[in-house]
């Protein structure tokens, strides 16, 4: 069953954020749009540069009124000692959840039960707490914070603009498509 358009169940973690552990809940993904992008693991390979690549674009994310949150089955004191230790984790200024129990992971449908580990998932989440874009890559494919950037602006257009819709590789100004009974066969 596809997530899209499904609202994001209950869930209550703790995640390192700022030097801090705090509480998010699904009510923190709701009011805004949100990015949830689960990695498999602290202390690994491509995991930090994703979050880097991230960090490095989160001041673009805000500007969108986009809060990002990073997940993986690691627990909020793996994250702080990850940051603790790592250059391009210390960029992070973004929360890290925790999900040891693996509630998030089973909700989103992005873990590997037998590794204990969570799929490369990104999930775009609109201010009702809906899911608007889900992406699932392999372990060892890294994703693009620019083309989640291109992927959000498009999702908010298509919310703020009712029967537009984005066509492929549509950037930011762009035209976009009224789908109709006389494009039929015309694109």
């Amino acid at each position: 069953m596809s997530l899209i358009n499904t609202e994001v169940k209950p869930f209550k973690a703790t995640a390192f954020h700022n030097g801090d552990f705090v509480e998010v809940t699904e009510a923190d993904l709701k009011g805004k749009w949100s990015v949830v992008f689960f990695y498999p693991a602290d202390f690994t390979f491509v995991c930090p540069t994703e979050l880097e690549d991230l960090a490095d674009n989160y001041e673009e994310f805000k500007k969108l009124g986009v809060e990002v949150y990073g997940v993986s089955t690691d627990t909020h004191f793996t994250h702080k000692a990850w940051h603790d230790h790592s250059d391009a984790i210390k960029k992070v200024q973004y929360p890290l959840i925790g999900d040891p129990t693996w509630v998030l992971s089973k909700n989103f449908d992005v873990l590997i039960e037998a590794d204990g580990l969570a799929d490369r998932g990104t999930f775009v989440i609109d201010p009702e707490g809906k899911i608007q874009i889900v992406e699932i890559n392999a372990g060892g494919i890294g994703r693009d914070a620019q083309e989640l950037l291109r992927k959000v602006k498009a999702a908010q257009y298509v919310a703020a603009h009712p029967g537009e819709v984005c066509p492929a590789k549509w950037k930011e100004g762009d035209s976009t498509l009224a789908p109709s009974i006389d494009l039929v066969g015309k694109i």
